[in-house]
């Protein structure tokens, strides 16, 4: 596979908080299928995995408040 495809996954899972809803939603969805392709290194997928993570965990921070249970 082309390498740089899942370079620019990686790279744009950092922009989730500069990008408004819709893109950030095609780009989390482009980190979904570049993790479910066996084809993909699995460096690169670890590494996707772990920003996507990150994300998440971000995401969580900012839309739960103190008194929300999540």
């Amino acid at each position: 596979m082309d390498t740089t495809k899942p370079r620019k996954v990686y790279h744009n899972l950092r922009l989730l908080d500069h990008v408004n809803a819709a893109t950030s939603a095609m780009y989390r969805q482009m980190a979904q299928d570049i993790l479910a392709d066996p084809e993909v290194d699995l460096v690169w997928r670890q590494a996707i995995a772990h920003r996507l993570s990150d994300a998440n965990i971000m995401l969580e921070h900012k839309t739960v408040g103190k008194d929300d249970s999540y």
